[in-house]
């Protein structure tokens, strides 16, 4: 039986569920665990003492279970605890310890449920009393560690309310070293919009420093109503429009020591996506099995559960009614994710606060807006950062390289971006070139440049430290006092690249405002040896080839060995970097390691900008949230398989829900060897990521498409001369997400979310809501099933209309072919391909219109010098608008602020879905044009200027 309460915190309506329970008291129970334990499932079974000599009497004071049967069980962990709550020994079911009005139902009442699902939710699985209205699955008030309570009344404040939680420990035992026995929870309600949930324990403990941007509007009408349960405390958000309960904790039990933070919740529908990163083989997540996603920087090849380069902690939700919300939680410390059927997400982190922000929608694009809103949008690219790009690690001199691009030109594939990896350096010296085998590249960036082609460079944040006085980095460094340290002091020492991976080296503590001034400096300096235009920044978890201090290791202390250490693949937390407990401007590496990366993403912009007096690139291997204010991003070294072809599509559509848009895989593979189908298929899907480079690994064969023959030359050059036609489509596209916060490249629901077939689509997406791209993804596919949500669809090349809807339809797809279809509604403008995208900007303007069932498009273009700082902030561009309906094509220019717009034309209009056209006449003056069979019209030879409004009308 419940009561229900509601009180009123200024407009928003906050409801407190008070449930009532007999609470029974619980004697002197025997706590301690024994061999009974070793049967449990490895799954929920951790290990307590990961530091060596591990004994019982050390696992005992833990708090643990010692069982050491390791010889019969491999790989098991001696001393380990339980996921879960214990029953005491022979307290069972059947002797009556759990009272039935003591029993918390930790389902959500309809659900099937086994005792494992059970145990993941932390909870008591007690199945033998027959009573059908008595839980199986509960939380007990009479256990230890069941959670929190309020105490005394919530207090409303001006934009929220605070409660005060209290936890009873049995007999003064506690789970976890350093349980909190007092919490302070908030609710923060910042916009009609977004709700921030915090949760503390009023101690001093490491919050991640991102600044969270306020939201617009105030909170007179929340689309969300906020609840919670007093005894045992959980809480709620809720849809106010239709009910659904977006996020309910009452899933299991709250969980807060120093080092073990713990929530379950529950899910209004099973289409979750995000959460990362991890290389994840579905987009959607399957909550038909249990999965584990770890998330803590690493230097890591992508495979499948293991942590990757960054952390996004941050999923976006479709309700079942097509709605949507975004949930992100800041937090930079080791933590893992479990998808739970249910479904349920448990989220365990091993430091820092719960600190939630709930991102209401209720549409995909409002989702993303608003989440991007708080942590900041990304930077707009420049225009010749939207060309093919290539690169390679092992061009072992200028020759080779040079080899590869004249190749390309000789092939007429357009090429934008050269690249130049460590091979570059000095003996893997940041801020070098080689002289032996690199003497000639600062003469050769400047023959490139002459050709419209671009050069992008690699930094690595680790600077050697035996090369003498003349290495400015490490004597500039000295001087300015740059380095990690240890907890004595010294800098940290390590081992990566430099010297053949043979030199010592210091790591550099990008938090602290002197390494930002001595990197920025460095930069700067860098710029008069070699001309580049962009940065690369590499291995920045950071990597390490050494695990901890090359001299001393770790030391045997908490940090580095924590007491739970979420599940990824490596042994301990400073498997291949540094140590936990060393020490940054901020605080110890076991809270600031996975920002490393991004602490050192915002100097290496102000760099590349001063450097270059413009708009520059930066491009980062690790990314936290809100990361893409500053750079861009990479999936990393991914592998030459025809897999990873699908899972680059999943992986670039997970970061443009999480607020960075510009990315895209290695194309073609890093690791391993490449060939002709698999590279052909993948430049033909690489031509429509939104950073588009081939990039392989050294030791591996050539790969640039131009190296395996006239077939596949041809091809990418092919569909790479598509995608520049798209660019200035493509380029407004990132415009909106700068200014709108948009994503750009999008899974089929973002546009169709009404269309739950959309749902589980992650082997094709779309470019805005304007173009479908379906890409064969398999070996030796000459066709591909593509699903067509509803509305007009047009195929790209043809012009022919597409009748399925709603439905797949099989294509073929020639091996030199990537099926491109245009949406319905959409106005695409365009420009006429060249090499790259210097040669391409002077050339002349279309239009693709793309008719709905009503006879009607739209769309924009922005445009700018393509590498002017903040010119779309600024005013320094052009904005035009444009609409079609009833026969009738306007423009409407919004801003004129690029005054190269009016030497540019507007050359061809393509017009499909129109139907049988008698005359055209552009401002008033009739116009040739001509129709295909299938209804295409085209007119060409036109010359209006680009910055002027018209009105060109069809009958």
């Amino acid at each position: 039986m419940a009561m229900r309460q509601t009180v009123f915190t200024g407009t928003l309506l906050v409801v407190i569920l008070v449930a009532t329970s007999l609470n029974s008291v619980l004697g002197q129970a025997d706590f301690g665990y024994g061999c009974r334990e070793a049967d449990l499932p490895n799954e929920i079974r951790r290990d307590c003492h990961p530091e060596p000599n591990a004994s019982e009497g050390a696992c005992r004071e833990r708090g643990c279970v010692w069982c050491d049967k390791t010889e019969t069980w491999p790989g098991f962990p001696a001393c380990f605890f339980r996921d879960a709550i214990y029953e005491p020994p022979g307290l069972t079911c059947d002797t009556g310890y759990h009272p039935a009005l003591d029993r918390v139902d930790c389902t959500t009442g309809d659900e099937p449920i086994d005792e494992m699902s059970c145990r993941y939710r932390n909870c008591t699985w007690c199945p033998s009393l027959p009573n059908a209205n008595i839980p199986w699955c509960f939380q007990s008030a009479a256990l230890d560690n069941t959670g929190y309570q309020v105490v005394g009344q919530p207090v409303n404040t001006t934009n929220g309310i605070v409660i005060n939680l209290s936890k009873t420990f049995n007999n003064g035992r506690r789970f976890w070293e350093g349980e909190a026995s007092s919490l302070i929870f908030e609710a923060e309600f910042q916009s009609d919009y977004r709700l921030r949930v915090k949760i503390t324990d009023g101690s001093p403990r490491f919050e991640v420093p991102l600044e969270i941007q306020p939201a617009s509007g105030g909170n007179a009408n929340p689309l969300y109503e906020f609840q919670f349960t007093p005894s045992p405390f959980s809480f709620r958000v809720v849809r106010r429009s239709t009910g659904t309960v977006l996020f309910n904790s009452a899933a299991g039990k709250l969980s807060f020591a120093d080092q073990f933070l713990s929530m379950t919740w529950n899910l209004p529908s099973e289409n979750v996506y995000g959460i990362g990163e991890n290389e994840q083989r579905k987009f959607k997540h399957d909550f038909s099995e249990r999965m584990e996603w770890p998330m803590w920087a690493a230097d890591q090849p992508p495979y499948h559960t293991t942590a990757l380069y960054g952390t996004q902690p941050h999923y976006t939700v479709i309700e079942r009614d097509g709605n949507v919300h975004a949930v992100a939680i800041v937090n930079s410390n080791s933590q893992e994710w479990h998808i739970i059927p249910g479904p349920m997400i448990k989220y365990i982190t091993i430091g820092g606060i719960f600190d939630m922000y709930f991102f209401l929608g209720p549409t995909p694009d409002d989702s993303v807006a608003q989440y991007t809103e708080a942590v900041g949008r990304s930077q707009m690219p420049p225009y010749w950062g939207l060309g093919f790009q290539l690169c390679k690690y092992g061009y072992d001199n200028l020759t080779e390289m040079q080899a590869a691009v004249d190749r390309t030109e000789a092939a007429g594939i357009p090429h934008d971006v050269q690249y130049g990896d460590i091979d570059i350096m000095h003996m893997e010296l940041d801020f070098t070139v080689s002289e032996d085998r690199f003497g000639g590249l600062p003469a050769y960036v400047q023959e490139l440049k002459a050709k419209g082609i671009k050069f992008v460079t690699i930094l690595d944040p680790f600077i050697s430290i035996i090369e003498g006085p003349d290495y400015r980095p490490f004597t500039l460094g000295e001087q300015m006092d740059v380095w990690v340290k240890k907890a004595d002091g010294t800098p940290v020492t390590g081992r990566v690249w430099p010297r053949d991976q043979t030199a010592p080296v210091f790591f550099p503590d990008y938090s602290k405002p002197s390494c930002q001034e001595w990197w920025r400096i460095l930069i700067v300096e860098f710029q008069q040896l070699l001309a580049f235009d962009g940065l690369w920044i590499d291995m920045n978890e950071p990597a390490n080839f050494d695990s901890g201090d090359s001299n001393e290791g770790c030391a045997a202390n908490r940090w580095n060995y924590p007491p739970f250490k979420p599940g990824f693949s490596t042994q301990n937390l400073a498997e291949k970097t540094i140590c936990p407990d060393h020490v940054d401007n901020v605080s110890i590496h076991y809270n600031t390691h996975s920002l490393y990366g991004w602490f050192e993403s915002k100097p290496t912009l102000v760099g590349v900008r001063e450097a270059t007096g413009k708009r520059g690139l930066v491009l980062s291997r690790s990314t936290f949230l809100g990361s893409g204010k500053w750079t861009t991003h990479w999936l990393g070294d991914n592998w030459s398989r025809w897999s990873n072809l699908h899972y680059s599509i999943i992986g670039v559509m997970q970061f443009n829900l999480w607020g960075i848009p510009y990315v895209g895989p290695d194309i073609c593979g890093f690791i391993g060897y490449s060939n002709a189908d698999l590279c052909q298929r993948w430049m033909e899907l690489g031509a429509f990521y939104p950073f588009s480079r081939n990039h392989n690994g050294k030791g591996n064969i050539d790969q640039d498409p131009a190296v395996w023959g006239p077939a596949v030359a041809a091809s990418s050059k092919t569909a790479l001369e598509v995608r520049y036609t798209l660019l200035p489509y493509l380029y407004t596209l990132f415009y909106k997400h700068a200014t709108g916060g948009s994503a750009v490249f999008r899974p089929l629901w973002y546009n169709y979310v009404s269309d739950s077939m959309t749902y589980p689509v992650d082997e094709q997406f779309m470019w805005g809501s304007g173009i479908l791209i379906s890409p064969v993804l398999r070996e030796g596919a000459t066709s591909v099933v593509t699903y067509f949500p509803d509305n007009r669809h047009f195929d790209y090349y043809t012009g022919n209309e597409i009748t399925t809807r709603m439905g797949t339809l099989t294509l073929a797809a020639p091996k030199e072919v990537i099926n491109v279809h245009l949406a319905g509604g959409n106005i695409i403008p365009t420009q006429e391909h060249a090499r790259n995208t210097e040669a391409a900007r002077n050339n002349p303007f279309g239009l693709t219109v793309v008719l709905n069932d009503a006879g009607s498009a739209s769309g924009s273009l922005f445009y700018d010098d393509g590498e002017g700082i903040d010119t779309h902030l600024n005013g320094q561009y052009f904005y035009v608008e444009y609409s079609m309906m009833s026969g009738s094509l306007t423009s409407t220019v919004v801003m004129d602020g690029y005054p190269d717009m009016a030497t540019k034309t507007l050359g061809t209009i393509r017009l499909l879905g129109f139907g049988p056209v008698t005359s055209v006449t552009v401002n008033g003056v009739t116009t040739s044009f001509t129709q295909k069979p299938n209804g295409e019209v085209n007119l060409t030879g036109l010359t209006l200027a680009a910055n002027s409004e018209f009105t060109i009308v069809f009958s």
